[in-house]
């Protein structure tokens, strides 16, 4: 639980979620960081990127908001969070087919695309409706 928080709120839980999985898009991206530093190919330095801004960043931020500012609709959090972790996903299995000239990578990747672009309106929305009642010991 975060600092200062007394409640498991449906919302908190998927912040926690969002945490959690941008740790693991961290370690993921490091280590694929790690890998081309030391075999000096930098081929998938899309996905590295990808993996470390929507992944690492992206997730971490969304996973602050949810944990302390929260929304008042646990469903539309639980779809942002398939939606934003989706499009990490594709992400990491569509560019490294792009880099490598296989046929489905960038269908794939388009995918990716569209999954975050809708990730984040939701977001947009989630944050502009934000108010005292997705929070009421806010003051």
């Amino acid at each position: 639980m975060i600092a200062g928080t007394t409640s498991t709120t449906p919302t908190r839980a998927v912040g926690r979620l969002f945490l959690r999985t941008a740790v693991i898009a961290a370690l993921a991206g490091l280590g694929l960081g790690i890998f081309m530093g030391a075999s000096h190919d930098h081929t998938f330095r899309t996905v590295h990127a990808h993996i470390n801004l929507v992944g690492w960043v992206s997730l971490f931020l969304f996973g602050l908001f949810y944990a302390l500012i929260g929304t008042v609709s646990a469903r539309l959090a639980k779809i942002h969070y398939g939606l934003a972790t989706g499009g990490l996903v594709l992400f990491a299995v569509g560019l490294p087919g792009i880099a490598l000239g296989l046929p489905w990578g960038e269908p794939v990747a388009i995918l990716a695309s569209f999954a975050t672009l809708f990730s984040m309106a939701l977001f947009a929305y989630v944050v502009f409706t934000a108010g005292e009642a997705a929070n009421p010991a806010a003051g």
